[in-house]
């Protein structure tokens, strides 16, 4: 049976489906009515993201000059929305501002493929065909709900939607009317795209007044297999070691939860991570270049001032791709083999450098690759 007429089927199902004891919007209709593959969406999802990068490259092209000024002076804009923000919900203005930026640089970016044609056809022809299907669904009960219509539902390929890109059972269950217009427009409303990241952050266990990121200054004596975002220790561990902030400030020798964050080794930027960040930033996104770049983004609009980078070893995502290779040839369970160091790999990474006497950062190096190479 050919694809277009299998996809109308399905999408005549999701038509039909709603909330019992409640009329079905008119816009639902049109927003399946001949709904068609779309090939676009499918090559977006095969396509493979940005991440390969490393920290220093991704953060450099997002966190610029330009990004920082306009949302330095988008908090200015819009103060008292952040400070009224701030006292509901506990999330400060610059996280917002950070993701607003990175997300689609503060509005202006949200994408034009249409999201019900996205979703639907990657809920019949995908890797995570049920995942889009319940995104589909809930698609349509923001249209219900007269959120939005069809037509401003655009986005990328895989149906996010709005100024800070939300999925839509994300959109469904946390955007929230703060303009006061009977609307919860992720779309084309500041205010109630800023509340409703905030009100999202929030339900994910964000500590107010907590810090997220801090920079730190780390000696040469430092057990390195606990510099891990997968490893807390009380803040007192770090003090122990030498550990500083940037200004040559101790780091405090007390019983804080932190993980020692290196995204480039221990010859890159150095940063104490908090529950903030590992409980929220790593559940908005898993990628740990674009959460630490977006949480590195919220200190610099917080105040701090730019990152110490070091030297770290230049490693290209052809050579990870390779240390992903052997690492799997040894039993080690690195993911998918694509050039991007995600937690399974740095895992892994740690694991062999322990093993080899090599210091246990959880970044490639190319001593690291050298010795599985010649069957180390």
């Amino acid at each position: 049976m050919p694809r277009p007429r299998r996809l109308q089927q399905m999408a005549a199902r999701f038509q039909a489906t709603g909330h019992r004891r409640r009329r079905l919007s008119p816009d639902r209709g049109r927003a399946l009515n001949g709904v068609s593959y779309y090939p676009t969406a499918i090559a977006h999802d095969r396509r493979q993201g940005v991440f390969a990068q490393d920290y220093l490259t991704f953060q450099d092209r997002m966190v610029s000059k330009n990004r920082l000024s306009v949302g330095k002076s988008l908090l200015q804009k819009y103060a008292s929305t952040f400070n009224k923000i701030e006292q509901q919900y506990g999330v400060p203005g610059p996280v917002l501002v950070a993701y607003w930026g990175l997300e689609t640089d503060f509005g202006k970016v949200m994408g034009n493929l249409p999201s019900i044609q996205s979703l639907a056809t990657l809920a019949y022809d995908c890797r995570r065909p049920e995942e889009f299907r319940e995104q589909l669904m809930y698609a349509l009960k923001v249209i219900d709900r007269g959120d939005l219509n069809p037509a401003q539902m655009k986005g990328p390929a895989h149906g996010e939607v709005g100024q800070f890109q939300f999925q839509p059972k994300t959109y469904y269950d946390y955007a929230v009317d703060y303009d006061g217009d009977g609307r919860r427009d992720l779309v084309r409303s500041a205010p109630d795209s800023l509340a409703s990241a905030a009100n999202y952050i929030a339900s994910k266990g964000w500590q107010p007044g907590q810090p997220w990121l801090e920079e730190v200054i780390v000696p040469d004596n430092l057990p390195w297999e606990q510099a891990d975002v997968t490893i807390q220790r009380p803040r007192l561990f770090w003090s122990r070691y030498g550990v500083t902030y940037r200004n040559g400030k101790p780091v405090p020798a007390d019983n804080t939860p932190s993980a020692l964050l290196l995204p480039m080794g221990r010859d890159g930027p150095a940063f104490l991570a908090y529950l903030n960040f590992i409980n929220v930033y790593l559940d908005w996104n898993n990628s740990l270049v674009y959460s630490t770049t977006a949480g590195y983004y919220a200190t610099r609009l917080a105040g701090a001032p730019s990152l110490r980078r070091g030297n770290p070893e230049p490693f290209t995502a052809a050579e990870t791709k390779q240390l992903q290779q052997l690492l799997a040839q040894r039993g080690y369970d690195v993911g998918k083999i694509d050039g991007v160091i995600g937690a399974g790999t740095r895992a892994a990474i740690r694991d062999m450098q322990v093993k080899l006497g090599l210091p246990a950062d959880s970044y490639p190096s190319h001593a690291l690759l050298r010795q599985l190479q010649r069957g180390g």
